[in-house]
């Protein structure tokens, strides 16, 4: 785009949706986000975290786009060759949950459609969440490379999948075996711990006798799940209890079943706690499961995959697992051997999908041995070669969990997902893991059949840094965007995605995925809660922008934001958002209507420039200073109030003041000088405003005099050495000073800026008089003065309100402009309210009930208030002073 000057005409107030409809398809229609067009940049890479295609984006998201949105597009104005990738996740059990819930409201299953039928169903599901996604993206401003985005079962992730799951099984690290897993019986599938969600529940404690085989006693175990005793194999007790030792070998007769199973001893147990005793039940229960392994013990399975008990549960056979656990305590009440009850509070397993209570369950199901991989990690982490985690204290959770990694469950019994790549003959039995189907077995069989069940959708999730640039190829954009550079991402996901992410990158590029790994909070409500539909306190963020602008929400949501902390999500700091957006447009609109006919050749900084103008200059170079250095740093709350900072107050309330004069004034040079100044100013400043508030930076700086199609390519501002001006900051800091002492003293004793006043300045210098001097329009202007006097011979005068500031003495004579007897009196009263402040809170204070019963926020709050009114007390009686003297 050629240069252009000022447009001049802006609307009276920012409208955002006007705005965000006109930028985003422009931006799209010219493709500036999409990287590959700078061959000699240095490459810059962020791959999103794929949002799952389950439904809408909500506030986390927002939160988690928004910040790596702020890198990208600094980094693209900063001259890299920036590649923010795009992508989807299809969210396995998520997505077929939410296609059956829709099925079962047409009233069909799955089943009734087959399993082709029901992925087509689902597709479509994918298609038009997909493009909902892409909508709500769109609305956020967020500038993805539209043109590299991915989809985790499209055919390249797909082939990425295959290769990994070959490569690690014949490696000898992926296998099928027999264990505990989290079984979700109304989805009929594995899930992943992530999958899981914890609730209190009240319940209850059973206590049990088994009788000795030998007739000579019983022993007590408790549990909360009696239903599981149908399986019990053994009772486990610790080698060193003395209560138990003689009993170590002895049988029990398991009640009901009349099983014979064995005391054992193991340090698994804990003397101390309960009895002491333990039932051990390997095939519902992963430490017992365990302690099964080490003492060769059966593995019985009592229930099927519905949670209906099976043959093994004997007289409970065909019975559901909740109403088998009513019966069975019954039948041991009845018995004699259910000796106590107790009301019991603890932490049950649910499926986050279908609120089913998980049980934990022996099953066969495909695995990936998970310590050779974790060695590697934990090397790289050791030696000084693996992932920079922001905030740092995060490698430490992130180093015990990887030591202590068990091996991973990856087979679901469900339809979407990725298919496992084994195949069995129908014939002799063999299995076959390849990337693509065999036409016939060893045997010489061709009736193969391929494994049901599909992969752990984190299993492709932890490809993702790579897979999304065209692994397992040696692609152009692998060799050009591969290792990323972040990855943002909450903190709870650091097990079951980033540690993943790492294992496999380490595994299959011998290279770390990312450089840095910026973690995150959660949003929370205004009160702490975390939102859930079930508690209706979540936030859409399109109503977010529909009520006050998508600048508004990124700006708010990033700079409440700090690494590795929860954030709360308040409105009035959406609102205070919105403001800020309205100033910076009232600001500039200002600026615009003083630019009438200025080019960006016109725009000359390097001139003769008066105090303000060089102040402003030197703020902008050491606000450019912070701001890069911030972000580069992940500092994003720090970085907004740097921006606030210098826009709103260095800007907007004091250099726009000041540059009026000039702006205003008969000097052409200064004014132009101004002009410059300000548009200058005006311009680095949306660059810097622009990753945080994309659409309205965009719509001034279209306004304002530049070169360049848009400000998402627009150089970023860099520090210049040249803008220092320490002299004029100590002059601007001292006319400040002096203007704010006065404004104080006007509120003080309630004189309006309307009313003009009398003021004596007392210079400590000859060099502070000379600044004062030059100086003399400005403190007439913004003082509001009637009469100005500046002398080193000054003496105070009588009935005046006295201030100090660095290098001068300020004296505001009030004869005339207040009634002093009036005013001292109205004090008087004021000073007899704050003492009844004090006393009522001392009184309160001294009370030992309230003291002993209220809660120390509460008293540290009192003791604030009361230490408020005592400081207000001690302004006022000063102030009483000042006037009677």
């Amino acid at each position: 785009m050629s240069q252009k000057q000022a447009m001049t005409e802006m609307p009276t107030t920012y409208d955002p949706k006007a705005a965000e409809s006109k930028w985003y398809p422009y931006w799209m229609e010219g493709k500036f986000f999409e990287a590959g067009k700078r061959p000699d940049a240095e490459a810059y890479t962020i791959v999103i975290p794929p949002p799952n295609v389950t439904g809408m984006l909500h506030i986390g998201h927002a939160l988690d786009f928004t910040l790596q949105d702020i890198l990208i597009r600094t980094k693209r104005m900063q001259g890299y060759d920036a590649l923010w990738l795009p992508g989807s996740d299809h969210a396995g059990i998520a997505t077929q949950t939410k296609v059956e819930q829709k099925l079962r409201e047409e009233g069909v299953s799955r089943y009734d459609l087959g399993r082709e039928k029901f992925l087509e169903k689902v597709w479509e599901w994918k298609d038009l969440y997909n493009e909902t996604i892409r909508e709500q993206w769109a609305k956020m401003g967020f500038s993805l490379d539209y043109s590299r985005e991915r989809f985790t079962l499209d055919e390249g992730l797909s082939a990425a999948v295959r290769e990994v799951f070959v490569r690690l099984y014949e490696k000898g690290l992926i296998y099928r075996g027999k264990k505990i897993i989290n079984w979700d019986p109304a989805a009929r599938t594995a899930l992943s711990d992530i999958e899981v969600e914890h609730k209190e529940v009240n319940g209850h404690l059973y206590h049990l006798q088994y009788p000795l085989k030998n007739g000579s006693g019983f022993i007590t175990v408790a549990t909360t799940r009696p239903e599981t005793m149908l399986g019990d194999t053994a009772v486990a007790v610790h080698p060193e209890d003395e209560r138990y030792m003689h009993l170590i070998g002895e049988l029990i007769i398991l009640p009901i079943i009349g099983r014979e199973i064995p005391i054992i001893a193991d340090e698994y147990v804990e003397k101390e706690f309960g009895s002491g005793a333990v039932k051990i039940t390997p095939a519902h229960d992963p430490n017992d499961f365990e302690v099964g392994l080490r003492h060769n013990l059966p593995q019985i399975v009592v229930m099927d995959e519905s949670g209906t008990m099976n043959a093994e549960a004997g007289p409970y056979n065909g019975i559901d697992r909740a109403d088998c656990r009513k019966r069975i305590v019954a039948d041991l009440q009845e018995l004699g051997v259910c000796i106590k009850i107790e009301d019991h509070v603890h932490q049950v397993g649910h499926s986050e999908r279908s609120g089913a209570v998980v049980e934990p369950y022996l099953s066969t199901q495909w695995f990936v041995e998970m310590k050779p991989l974790a060695a590697a990690a934990i090397e790289a982490q050791n030696t000084g070669k693996g992932v920079n985690f922001v905030p740092d204290r995060f490698e430490k959770i992130y180093l015990q969990w990887i030591e202590n990694v068990r091996d991973w469950c990856i087979s679901r019994q469900l339809w979407w997902g990725h298919r496992i790549p084994a195949w069995y003959c129908d014939a002799c039995g063999e299995m076959h893991v390849a990337h693509e189907a065999p036409t016939s077995c060893t045997c010489g069989s061709e009736s193969l059949r391929q494994d049901e069940d599909v992969l752990d959708t984190w299993f492709s999730s932890a490809l993702w840094p790579f897979s999304t640039l065209g692994w397992p190829e040696q692609s152009e954009d692998l060799k050009r965007f591969y290792p990323t550079n972040v990855l943002v991402t909450g903190y709870d996901i650091i097990y079951f995605w980033v540690a993943r992410m790492i294992f496999t990158a380490l595994e299959f590029t011998e290279e770390k995925p990312f450089k840095d790994v910026l973690m995150h909070g959660l949003v929370r409500d205004e009160n702490g809660k975390k939102m859930s539909k079930s508690l209706g306190n979540g936030v859409d963020p399109l109503e977010v922008i529909e009520n006050y602008g998508a600048d508004a929400m990124r700006f708010m949501i990033s700079t409440s934001s700090t690494p590795g902390q929860d954030l709360r999500f308040r409105w009035e700091r959406v609102e205070q958002a919105r403001n800020f957006a309205n100033k910076i447009w009232n600001a500039s609109r200002f600026a615009l209507m003083n630019l009438e006919g200025v080019t960006a050749a016109d725009i000359d900084i390097n001139v003769k420039l008066g105090t303000a103008d060089r102040w402003i200059l030197h703020r902008l170079n050491a606000a450019v200073a912070d701001v890069t250095r911030l972000i580069d740093s992940y500092d994003f709350g720090e970085t907004g109030r740097v921006l606030y900072n210098f826009i709103w107050d260095d800007l907007c309330d004091w250099y726009i003041e000041f540059a009026k004069l000039n702006l205003n004034g008969q000097d052409a040079e200064a004014k132009r000088a101004t002009q410059s100044v300000l548009a200058y100013v005006l311009d680095r400043t949306q660059r810097l405003i622009h990753p945080f508030m994309p659409f309205i930076s965009e719509e001034i700086w279209q306004h304002l005099p530049h070169e360049g199609e848009t400000i998402t390519l627009a150089p970023w501002p860099v520090y210049d050495p040249a803008l220092e001006a320490p002299e004029a900051v100590a002059e601007m800091e001292l006319l400040m000073d002096m203007i704010r002492a006065v404004r104080n003293i006007r509120a003080e004793v309630n004189v309006p800026m309307s009313k003009k006043v009398e003021l004596l300045v007392k210079p400590s210098s000859d060099s502070t008089a000379a600044i004062l001097t030059r100086n003399e329009e400005f403190i007439v202007r913004f003082c509001g003065t009637s009469k100005l006097e500046i002398s080193e011979a000054l003496v105070a005068p009588d009935k005046a309100m006295t201030s100090i500031v660095t290098g001068a003495q300020m004296y505001l004579p009030l004869a005339g402009l207040i009634d002093i007897e009036q005013e001292i009196a109205r004090l008087n009263k004021e000073v007899a309210n704050l003492t009844s402040e004090v006393e009522r809170v001392e009184k309160k204070l001294g009370n030992e009930g309230f003291v002993a019963k209220a809660p120390a926020k509460v008293i540290e709050e009192e003791r604030a208030k009361m230490a408020d009114y005592a400081e207000k007390r001690e302004k006022v009686l000063a102030r009483i002073e000042e006037l009677k003297g």
